[in-house]
């Protein structure tokens, strides 16, 4: 059996070893790395890459204004010059006179012309025939035409009849008159297809292959017993313009009317001629004050 002595050297190493596991755990805890430290470090890097997100679209968005920006006052100054100089061109145009201009160029064209003729008959030469050298046959010939037909309209502007007038007019409208080509064919194309489904017409064939509607009856086609233009209703476009064309004559008879001194706002005619209105106005502007209960009593029958 060992002595306490020896059981005490038994127990020591047995400390010993005991005392090593605890400095070694402590160093183990201490060399761990700590949760709550990772946390925080995690938690900072991510705030700066927040922040470092921030910046850069801030600063992308600073860029995109200030080429926005830019552009704009790029923009602006283009209108500014563009406004000057149409501000310039618009004061010279109404600086200058336009019938000053017409007079000018009328003249030039007549001192040119003048001295043209002049050089070509000191030469010796035609000037008609030399100046004919420019044109074409053709073009002549479309011109002396031209200018036959203006010489006829100025001859025959005067008044001689209403028959002419009439016909002056008529013809005046259907210069002005664009018919519709297409909507006609349409409608001819329609109309011959109903009748040859009603048996009025016989669509045949000729020799060059072409196709030739005959008229069995005789009721397709008008005539001067026929009636069928009765049904005809025009769109709206021919209305609005048989409208605008009767607005327009009338007018133009107004206006003719108040250049011959007959408007309709007038009074009773009370004169023979011009000199005698212009008489007749002087007295009503003195002596209508004094007279009018005279007149109204005449017009009236109450005179006494």
């Amino acid at each position: 059996m060992p002595t306490e002595i020896e059981a005490a050297d038994i127990a020591k190493p047995a400390d010993g070893t005991q005392e090593d596991k605890t400095e070694k755990l402590q160093k183990d805890l201490e060399h761990e790395p700590s949760p709550k430290k990772n946390d925080l470090e995690t938690g900072e890097s991510e705030n700066l890459m927040e922040k470092k997100r921030d910046a850069e679209d801030a600063a992308s968005k600073n860029k995109d204004r200030l080429q926005r920006f830019k552009a704009l006052q790029a923009r602006a100054k283009t209108a500014a010059k563009s406004n000057l100089k149409e501000t310039a061109a618009e004061a010279h145009r109404l600086s200058v006179d336009p019938n000053a201009l017409s007079s000018i160029s009328r003249k030039h064209a007549f001192a040119s012309h003048s001295l043209l003729k002049a050089d070509i008959e000191a030469a010796g030469e035609d000037f008609e025939r030399k100046r004919a050298w420019d044109w074409t046959a053709e073009e002549s010939e479309k011109w002396d035409r031209r200018m036959d037909k203006k010489q006829k309209h100025r001859d025959n502007v005067a008044f001689q009849d209403y028959r002419q007038d009439a016909h002056k007019n008529y013809k005046r409208q259907l210069r002005r008159m664009q018919p519709d080509l297409d909507a006609y064919e349409n409608e001819k194309a329609a109309a011959v297809q109903r009748a040859a489904a009603n048996g009025g017409l016989e669509l045949a064939e000729d020799e060059n292959g072409d196709i030739v509607a005959i008229d069995k009856n005789g009721a397709f086609y008008s005539t001067a017993d026929s009636t069928d233009f009765v049904e005809n209703r025009p769109d709206r476009a021919a209305i609005d313009r048989l409208v605008a064309d009767m607005q327009k004559a009338e007018e133009t008879r107004l206006k003719k009317r108040r250049e011959r001194g007959q408007g309709d706002d007038e009074a009773d005619v009370t004169y023979i001629n011009d000199k005698n209105k212009r008489f007749n106005q002087k007295l009503a502007r003195f002596y209508n004050k004094y007279t009018a209960e005279i007149r109204d009593s005449f017009e009236r029958g109450t005179m006494i």
